[in-house]
């Protein structure tokens, strides 16, 4: 069995598979953060759009549209419960398009409403040169 893309070291399935089929939703806004890493990984447009909140969230990604992405890593720099709805998440996802390495840092917005966890919107760090 293949290991997560998320960088968990666990099996896709015991990890964001779970989620991405939607047997189950993520327990933490960390948990979310790792499983939309992995439907962009996987090309999954669905699953990134359906955690993504309603008050954000654009009509549609066109990922099919864009230059293919090869995504190469994930680092999570910080998780913060601020309160019970509402958390903060800061990684650096590693990507490649073209053969060009890219990375981009961001700092995520979560709410959760009615039990699940949505991803609002995000601070970038501009990739250097």
């Amino acid at each position: 069995m293949s290991a997560c893309p998320c960088g968990s070291g666990k099996p896709i399935a015991d990890c964001c598979g779970r989620y991405l089929d939607g047997g189950e939703p993520p327990a933490t806004a960390e948990a979310l953060m790792r499983s939309r890493y992995t439907a962009y990984v996987l090309g999954n447009e669905a699953y990134v759009l359906s955690t993504w909140h309603a008050s954000t969230r654009p009509a549609s990604l066109s990922l099919a549209e864009q230059p293919a992405a090869r995504w190469i890593g994930l680092k999570l720099l910080r998780h913060e419960q601020q309160n019970e709805t509402h958390a903060i998440v800061e990684f650096i996802a590693r990507y490649k398009v073209n053969g060009r390495a890219y990375k981009m840092q961001e700092t995520s917005r979560f709410v959760k409403e009615d039990g699940r966890w949505f991803y609002v919107d995000g601070d970038t760090v501009p990739d250097a040169p």
